[in-house]
């Protein structure tokens, strides 16, 4: 188990197990960076994010030709989910791609505007800045609860782990405010910009405003308490209701094998 998953002890004192408290902290950030790593979709994610898109724009500031770039940037979000199939790796982030491309496809091909390719990217990333801004002001950021999981907490630092609350809603408040900023960017330029500045500016601010905020999410997380493993301790209650049932079995075995031995005493007097 480690130092993430174990519950939290008091400030000021020293690790219940002898650990240094150094180690253990670089643990936690090493533990809480790989989580990110993993719920963000790590840097295959963001290719997988950017390849399609680039692709697009890439084709139709060279041809004009919105069938071909849509066709195109379909394909090669296609041919990402194919691959990860076959090597049987998490497919969400790509199965997300397939998606938000064919969306995008579909929008530009009814009007015939090849800026509305990006429209349902745009429409999503304004309706998720939403989300996160609302969820925390409801007091259940959505980091927690995408989170949440992936730290084998769940829910349990919305009551239980204050510290944690806060970090996540810290998180949840970065996030919803970077993709505000970003939407206050690319809505003006889809009404005002042409197909391929829009398309550039849109690929230049896939990664950078999402490295930030994942970074922010890092730094407030690595500062917070440790979750608490729930599953863990729903192991451990488990564990202790079978050696209860157990002992009390041996108990009433024992009590009956007494009640015999007394009888067979009165009926041999």
């Amino acid at each position: 188990m480690t130092s993430l998953d174990k519950p939290t002890h008091d400030a000021g004192q020293s690790p219940p197990d002898g650990t240094d408290e150094a180690e253990q902290v670089h643990d936690s950030r090493a533990v809480t960076e790989a989580a990110l790593f993993e719920a963000f979709g790590g840097i295959r994610g963001m290719v997988e994010t950017v390849l399609p898109g680039l692709l697009f724009v890439t084709i139709f500031t060279i041809n004009k030709d919105l069938h071909l770039s849509a066709i195109a940037a379909l394909a090669v979000a296609v041919v990402m989910l194919v691959v990860r199939l076959l090597r049987k790796d998490t497919v969400k982030h790509a199965f997300s791609g397939v998606f938000g491309v064919a969306f995008g496809v579909v929008f530009a091909m009814f009007t015939g505007n090849a800026k509305d390719f990006y429209l349902p990217g745009m429409l999503y990333t304004l309706g998720l800045a939403l989300a996160y801004i609302i969820t925390t002001l409801a007091g259940v950021p959505l980091i927690g609860l995408m989170l949440g999981p992936v730290f084998k907490e769940n829910l349990s630092w919305r009551t239980r782990n204050p510290g944690r609350k806060k970090a996540y809603a810290k998180s949840s408040w970065a996030w919803g405010l970077i993709l505000l900023a970003k939407c206050a960017i690319l809505f003006p330029l889809y009404w005002w910009a042409d197909t391929t500045q829009l398309g550039w500016v849109l690929v230049i601010l896939k990664i950078p405003p999402f490295l930030l905020a994942v970074w922010l999410t890092w730094v407030f997380l690595a500062k917070a308490p440790p979750p608490i493993d729930v599953f863990a301790e729903m192991e451990a209650a488990e564990k202790a209701e079978e050696a209860e049932k157990a002992a009390k079995a041996e108990r009433e075995g024992a009590a009956a094998e007494n009640g015999e031995a007394t009888a067979g005493r009165h009926r041999r007097g």
